[in-house]
């Protein structure tokens, strides 16, 4: 993205209509806070809950850590854009949230790669599972979703940073995003496109490959338990997964069913809002609604402050 003659960009945001600011602007308020809360909370709750500490409670603080840090990069400047009516945002701020929003968003698929494997080896290798799943190893997984996201945005962000942007600085949308910025280019951007494409390909069927191979043995060594009970439970220690692996991968192949150019921008837009603000807000309580250990951690928790409190006020009396 060189900067020749267009130094700041105008972020257009979902509509130019005024009725609907105030709609929108409360609604990505409420889900961010929501968003928030709910991610934070199960942080919180994995880093003081001893119960917690097991491989699948350090993913899930990983990925509710990267949850909150992607909506974070996206949701907080466009309400200071409806608030304020300034939809202006300088060329370095927009190479920013690009890096870090497709950085978060890439390091997240991996993840999610990362804990369907957890979840293989829970119920195909129970035995092993403490082995296998060591602190060393969880750790290193998650240096190597971080790497991966980091090696596979470089390329397309390098090509990006030598987009020239001659006249046009309108950004028809509510964040700095590859797709609406490589458009107002006046650069030939033939190969940045195929880069960008090549990229999220190449996201999806790596991630989605370990996801769909892990619950093919999962399903096969599930169905073949012995007992009903058995069957119930292994499946309820992966549907919290299933359902989050679900909404993210469905909601992000929307951009790639090749919409009519007239559909494309709405429908990148529609896709951004689902990933950047509903998701995140949904996946904290997915995975505490269907958690037994998680929703006692979070009673226990309560109760703890509640006796807190009370000794506080025993005291201030």
């Amino acid at each position: 993205m060189k900067n020749y003659t267009v130094t700041t960009f105008i972020l257009m945001g979902l509509t130019d209509d005024p009725q609907l600011q105030v709609p929108i602007f409360i609604f990505l308020l409420l889900t961010y806070l929501l968003s928030a809360t709910g991610n934070l909370t199960i942080i919180t709750l994995t880093f003081v809950d001893p119960h917690l500490k097991t491989p699948m409670y350090f993913f899930l603080k990983n990925f509710s850590f990267l949850e909150l840090s992607f909506t974070s990069a996206c949701i907080p400047r466009y309400l200071y854009s409806i608030a304020t009516d300034d939809r202006v945002i300088t060329y370095n701020a927009c190479a920013v949230q690009v890096f870090f929003t497709d950085l978060f968003a890439i390091t997240e698929f991996f993840l999610l790669a990362a804990m369907s494997y957890d979840r293989y080896v829970a119920i195909c290798k129970p035995l092993h599972y403490v082995t296998i799943m060591s602190s060393r190893v969880c750790s290193r997984l998650v240096f190597c979703c971080w790497l991966a996201g980091l090696l596979i945005i470089t390329p397309p962000l390098s090509l990006g940073l030598n987009l020239v942007f001659c006249d046009s600085n309108v950004i028809d949308h509510f964040l700095c995003d590859a797709s609406p910025m490589i458009k107002i280019s006046c650069s030939d951007t033939w190969l940045i496109e195929q880069t960008v494409l090549i990229s999220a390909v190449l996201t999806l069927i790596l991630t989605l490959m370990c996801v769909v191979l892990s619950y093919t043995y999962i399903l096969k060594t599930i169905l073949g338990f012995p007992s009903a009970q058995q069957r119930t439970k292994a499946f309820s220690t992966c549907s919290s997964h299933m359902i989050v692996v679900s909404i993210t991968y469905g909601t992000c192949m929307f951009i790639y069913m090749n919409p009519t150019a007239k559909e494309e921008v709405t429908i990148n837009k529609v896709v951004s809002l689902l990933i950047s603000s509903i998701s995140p807000m949904l996946n904290p309580f997915i995975y505490t609604l269907r958690n037994k250990q998680v929703k006692k951690a979070f009673d226990d928790s309560i109760k703890k402050i509640a006796l807190l409190l009370k000794k506080w006020s025993k005291i201030g009396n």
